[in-house]
């Protein structure tokens, strides 16, 4: 059983920056394949924001590319997503996410970011 923690939402003005961070338990994050965020709006369905493999190569959602960052801690066993240049759209709550073939697909609580104009 793994258990995934995320923090570092908030309000924050158009244009602004927050980094979330996602504090893994019960296992070593290298053991798992991918780690990645995810967010949902209200009323609109949850959608992929970023993954980073275990292997360190990174993938972005189109809306956020240039703007989010990707990364993990190996000995701190956390993952963070740097978010510069915030937008309106960009506010949603903020889901980590954990996956290992056959073993995990791993949910956090999520964490609300809300971007003013």
């Amino acid at each position: 059983q793994i258990n995934l923690v995320e923090s570092g939402g908030g309000l924050v003005q158009a244009g602004g920056s927050l980094r979330l961070s996602c504090a893994l338990s019960g296992r070593s994050i290298l053991s798992i394949n991918v780690m990645g965020w995810y967010r949902q709006a209200p009323g609109k369905q949850r959608e992929r924001v970023a993954i980073i493999t275990n292997g360190g190569g990174t993938n972005y959602a189109d809306p956020v590319k240039g703007r989010f960052t990707i990364s993990r801690d190996n000995a701190k066993n956390t993952v963070y997503l740097q978010m510069d240049s915030l937008k309106p759209e960009d506010t949603a709550v903020y889901y980590c996410h954990a996956y290992r073939p056959f073993e995990y697909d791993s949910w956090g609580q999520g964490t609300q970011v809300t971007v003013s104009s």
